[in-house]
């Protein structure tokens, strides 16, 4: 199962606040957003304080079959937030 991984910009967002409203391709097979798919570094501000500006965290998208993969980088890359996506 191919996987497209993104690096989501979380500035000026709190928590997962970024993430959960990128649109998600239809066509997923699941989905996961944390510090462990990348990031910009630890966060140097209390939970309930927005993210600084130039933070990032990575996401991994699993898709079923690596023409999928292709559309859905397509997809996510058209999203404000999205500042990069790679298919693996």
């Amino acid at each position: 199962m191919p996987n497209v991984r993104l690096k989501i910009d979380i500035g000026g967002t709190i928590g997962d606040d970024a993430w959960r409203k990128i649109h998600q391709f239809d066509e997923i097979q699941s989905t996961s957003f944390g510090p462990e798919f990348g990031s910009s570094g630890e966060c140097k501000h209390p939970p309930t304080a927005p993210h600084a500006q130039g933070e990032w965290r990575g996401a991994l998208v699993r898709v079923r079959d690596p023409l999928l993969a292709q559309y859905a980088m397509a997809h996510y890359l058209e999203q404000e937030r999205v500042l990069d996506a790679d298919v693996e």
